[in-house]
């Protein structure tokens, strides 16, 4: 996987996070049931895993100190150090040839990489429709989170990742296709 795709999934989630001051914290988002907290607390959690995951250890090693709010009392400064945090991980030499010790199986690092950012460019989408952010994704994040999830994407839904497909239509481009087939409809408002 180019490590560029997730350096620009992190930096799109980040361009919808600086939208979010203290009175969006707890606007709805797409994801049923979370509010714009719990989705950035998703995604700085997804973050703050990566270093440990990419290293070796287990879920069990980590154990549940990722549990919980994680965002604290500045969620824009741990959003901060988990992207530090996160990229220096992701860029380590070897860490796309390591094994990834997940809940559901065991993976190659890149296939790893590949699901977090698959995850942050959707929840970008999300954010962004939260908050009345810009909502176009970048075409090549787009893209490669298609060709990856797409030959996968029952799974994902089957555990309980991703809602019912939502009919869009032939006509429809690539990001309104590809977040349709994540349950997302192209018309959700806050």
């Amino acid at each position: 996987m180019d490590q560029a795709l997730i350096t620009n999934a992190i930096d799109g989630f980040g361009q919808r996070l600086s939208a979010v001051d203290a009175g969006k914290w707890s606007a709805a988002t797409p994801c049923q049931d979370w509010d714009v907290r719990t989705l950035v607390n998703h995604v700085v959690g997804e973050l703050l895993w990566m270093p440990p995951l990419l290293e070796g250890k287990t879920v069990a090693d980590v154990g549940d100190r990722l549990d919980g709010d994680i965002l604290g009392a500045d969620p824009h400064a741990t959003w901060t150090s988990a992207v530090a945090d996160a990229r220096a991980a992701a860029s380590e030499p070897g860490a796309q040839d390591r094994t990834v010790h997940l809940s559901f199986g065991d993976f190659p690092g890149g296939d790893y990489l590949g699901q977090v950012t698959s995850d942050l460019v959707i929840h970008s989408w999300d954010l962004a429709r939260a908050v009345g952010a810009s909502d176009r994704l970048d075409p090549t994040l787009v893209e490669f989170v298609d060709d990856f999830l797409s030959p996968q994407i029952d799974a994902w839904r089957g555990a309980g990742a991703f809602g019912p497909a939502v009919d869009v239509g032939p006509d429809a481009d690539t990001q309104t296709k590809l977040l349709a087939q994540t349950g997302r409809s192209p018309d959700w408002t806050p």
